[in-house]
């Protein structure tokens, strides 16, 4: 959400992208030093959390997220686990019809501070036991992803490496939750990643449709920085971050 210098070309590219996404959303990355601070600067409280469960899959060598896929499940407090095959970068306009088509199918701009992506996601909610038996052994890979996200697999991900054939990298323990300040006037939410090691990364985010994208970064900007949050904290992505991490720690 905060304001750094881009390119013409970059930001053109940023608008062409926004323009054929469903959605923007807008992230901001909060230095460890200061999750307490701007917990408090915003009212959030900890007890309103919604709490997940969210588990990766990939190689060893993260073959998967090499050729921009991602593979992920989750379970989430209160309701159905779900799960999601996601793509990136893409350009939508290059997305099959057929695809766009699909209500299962998310087209997506994800911008911080520095960088942009757009992404091709198809989601499914499935069994509300199916992430737990897949930790504890006893449910497969594929067995999570519905006959659609498998063809979306498949049709990326590198010849001859199956759904099965990945290994779980996680859970991690996510907390969410979403405020609406008055100030502001629309939802903000806040994500805690808590890893097992104590590290810790919060992100605020927010989303708005692309016509509206610039207008809803400034005026996040604009209250955030009111309210004394740190705008100019290194930025990092919960997803990469993840893999790292739990690659990492595979053999541990």
């Amino acid at each position: 959400m905060a304001a750094t210098a881009m390119s013409d070309d970059r930001l053109r590219e940023m608008l062409a992208l926004a323009e054929g996404s469903d959605s923007v959303e807008l992230k901001l990355t909060v230095p460890a030093e200061h999750h307490r601070s701007t917990a408090f600067a915003l009212g959030i409280d900890p007890i309103d959390a919604h709490v997940r469960m969210v588990c990766f899959y990939d190689t060893r060598d993260l073959t998967l997220n090499q050729a921009g896929l991602v593979v992920r499940a989750r379970r989430v407090q209160g309701r159905a686990d779900d799960s999601v095959i996601k793509l990136r970068p893409v350009v939508p306009e290059e997305i099959p019809d057929e695809l766009r088509r699909s209500p299962s199918m998310v087209v997506e701009l994800d911008a911080m501070p520095g960088g942009y992506v757009c992404s091709a996601s198809m989601k499914a909610r499935i069994g509300e036991d199916d992430v737990r038996r897949n930790i504890a052994g006893d449910r497969a890979v594929r067995k999570l992803f519905t006959k659609e996200q498998r063809a979306f697999y498949s049709a990326h991900a590198p010849d001859g490496l199956e759904l099965d054939d990945l290994v779980l990298l996680g859970p991690i323990l996510v907390l969410k939750v979403n405020v609406t300040p008055e100030e502001l006037g629309r939802k903000m939410v806040a994500e805690l990643w808590l890893y097992p090691d104590g590290s810790r990364i919060l992100e605020l985010s927010t989303k708005c449709a692309p016509s509206d994208m610039f207008q809803v970064a400034a005026e996040a900007r604009a209250f955030l920085a009111g309210r004394g949050v740190d705008l100019s904290g290194e930025q990092q992505t919960k997803t990469a971050t993840a893999l790292d991490y739990f690659v990492s720690h595979l053999d541990a």
